[in-house]
């Protein structure tokens, strides 16, 4: 079972501020705008596609490190997040690896102290800056790479 996987190779699904977002029934706007944020959070992160991979970059269309594109794409939906990844991982709220949803990030631990971050697609993708492929891309969160990072 994916999951299972998941969770034993310390991949860490949260949801910065979108979790923190509850919503109900009774308030279909507030969903609305829930769904909305967690689409521009998205969709901000799948523009930069392609863009070059550079440590320690955070300029769009330009260069980004896997915690520039994730404070990038927050920061187009109107949020904020820190910068560095193991920031993100701290200010983050954990989720079930079943419950994620599009916007959630995703932390892969590299070795101690290190982590990688990637912000969900939808249940298996995710997009991520990427030192081994040196840009912007979308993985899947089955393969192989990604079930032995840990």
């Amino acid at each position: 079972m994916v999951v299972n996987r998941l969770t034993q190779l310390g991949i860490f699904a949260v949801g910065l501020g979108l979790q923190a977002c509850a919503t109900t029934p009774h308030d279909p706007e507030r969903v609305s705008s829930l769904a909305a944020t967690r689409a521009d959070v998205v969709m901000a992160a799948l523009s930069e596609v392609g863009t070059r991979y550079k440590y320690g970059a955070e300029a769009p269309g330009s260069a980004l490190d896997c915690s520039g594109l994730t404070q990038f794409a927050y920061r187009a939906a109107g949020m904020r997040i820190p910068r560095v990844s193991m920031a993100q991982r701290r200010a983050a709220t954990p989720v079930d690896p079943l419950e994620t949803k599009p916007g959630d990030l995703v932390f892969f631990r590299i070795r101690p102290g290190q982590h990688h971050v990637g912000l969900m697609v939808d249940k298996r993708h995710f997009v991520h800056a990427s030192s081994s492929g040196r840009q912007v891309r979308l993985s899947d969160l089955d393969k192989p790479y990604w079930q032995n990072t840990c």
